[in-house]
């Protein structure tokens, strides 16, 4: 274990480019949605299956890391997950129709869904816990930098070039990421036979499915009343609780919801359910009102954004060095309090709002975000035993990514839903995005109650002080 501490730097490096650009991937085509319509001559409800099949492919596959991070070793599945990276953003690169494009996001999306929770367990396995905070600091700016720069990045490559360059700009990273992670990562879990449940997969795909579909559906209806959303929800929870059950009951389960025994772990996760649900509405409701209220160019939408994501980048790294030092309460409670500050702010835009006051307001957010992510996230997963690393980092990244869909359908149909009661599709929609702030700002206070009952866990090197 010595010697893998010693070359931890090394073997995580090469998770966190992956990690980067699987997420990238996510956000970056939505500046594209509507040069894709165009060049396939698709409406744009079809196009936004792109972002709806990679987080579906992402809520059915995450869970299942956790068998196969026990069934086969690091390198094997760091290789399956940069090789099917390669291939999918390639595929998309040169895709001739609508249809390639989508398998190719679904072949995306599956690396995607390997690489996040194993690069979790990989760095709970090679950094000893008290230096975990930095380490998962970097974490969190991939997390959060990578989708936030997406739009930005995809705006300045739309300005110049055709969408197809969003994946030519993203295949040579991978490939590196690829080449590097095969020289420097060692197998760092223990490998064990062990054998799929396959009524649990298919309970999990159905019931993570299900949710996600629902809610990205009634985004895109722009209303939570049809009857599609309400079987799709509700056939999704009710495999879920099956799921939940089954799990309890097996003596070898394909995802251990045990993990949610341990107090700390479970208010963790609540709260970055909170930060995830706030974090993706907002990402998605800016470049709306930038573009539709403020009548900016997508280019000039994304580099407003920037300085945010930039911020946020650093300040996660400072964030995880703090908390190795003074543990996650008082920075959680710090972080939402920004957060809250920002939204509140935030819901005072309208048709006159200056970039300025954007680019602030979105800044304190993000760097409100920095000091919530890492710190709950690594807090609970340092509660749990080494033999639950894989099922904590598997839970924690499912949810977040179920999370996120969900905040935004909910964001997006509350704009939808006011928007319909004005004559004035432009004042309809400033008021659709201040409702929608709202409901985020709940969302954070809710999230800062339950922050003021997070205490620091114990270390490997015993128990710290609260």
């Amino acid at each position: 274990m010595s010697n893998l501490y010693e070359k931890r730097n090394q073997i995580v490096l090469p998770f966190l480019i992956a990690a980067f650009f699987g997420l990238f991937n996510e956000t970056a085509l939505n500046m594209a949605f509507v040069e894709i319509a165009k060049d396939f001559g698709i409406e744009p409800s079809t196009v936004q299956w792109l972002t709806t099949g990679y987080l579906l492919v992402l809520g059915i596959f995450v869970p299942v890391s956790s068998f196969l991070m026990q069934r086969f070793t690091t390198r094997q599945l760091f290789a399956a997950s940069l090789t099917l990276s390669v291939i999918g953003t390639f595929i998309a690169a040169i895709a001739p129709n609508f249809s390639v494009l989508m398998i190719a996001r679904v072949v995306q999306a599956l690396g995607t869904a390997i690489v996040l929770p194993l690069m979790t367990t990989v760095v709970l396995l090679v950094y000893p816990a008290a230096k975990r905070g930095a380490a998962m600091g970097k974490i969190g700016l991939v997390i959060v930098f990578a989708p936030a720069i997406g739009p930005t990045l995809s705006g300045i490559i739309l300005e110049q070039l055709s969408w197809h360059f969003i994946f030519w700009v993203t295949v040579p990273f991978l490939m590196i990421a690829l080449f590097v992670g095969m020289r420097f990562i060692e197998n760092v879990s223990e490998v064990r036979p062990t054998k799929l449940d396959v009524i649990s997969f298919l309970l999990s795909s159905i019931g993570f499915g299900g949710v996600v579909y629902g809610f990205s559906i009634s985004g895109e209806r722009g209303t939570f009343l049809t009857t599609e959303v309400y079987i799709a929800v509700g056939i999704g929870l009710a495999a879920l609780i099956i799921f939940i059950i089954r799990q309890l009951k097996l003596e070898t389960p394909m995802l251990n919801v045990r993990v949610f025994k341990y107090p700390m772990f479970t208010l963790g996760v609540v709260i970055i359910l909170a930060v995830m649900m706030t974090l993706l509405s907002v990402m998605v409701l800016l470049p709306i009102y930038l573009q539709n209220a403020l009548i900016l160019a997508p280019m000039a939408a994304g580099l407003l954004l920037l300085p945010g994501g930039v911020v946020n980048a650093l300040m996660s790294v400072v964030a995880g060095n703090l908390f190795d030092k003074f543990g996650p309460k008082w920075m959680v409670l710090s972080g939402m309090l920004l957060a809250i500050i920002s939204l509140l702010f935030l819901r005072m835009v309208d048709l006159n709002t200056s970039s300025i006051y954007i680019i602030i307001m979105h800044v304190i957010l993000l760097i409100g975000i920095s000091f919530i992510m890492m710190p709950a996230q690594t807090n609970g997963l340092n509660e749990l035993p080494r033999e639950l690393y894989t099922d904590g980092s598997a839970v924690m990244n499912t949810l977040q990514q179920v999370a996120g869909a969900i905040g935004t359908a909910v964001a997006v149909t509350i704009m939808s839903i006011t928007q319909k009661g004005y004559d004035n599709p432009v004042v309809g929609l400033v008021e659709g995005v201040q409702n929608s702030i709202l409901f985020g700002l709940i969302i954070s206070i809710i999230a800062f109650i339950v922050s003021l009952f997070l205490k620091r866990v114990g270390t490997e090197q015993g128990k710290q002080p609260n």
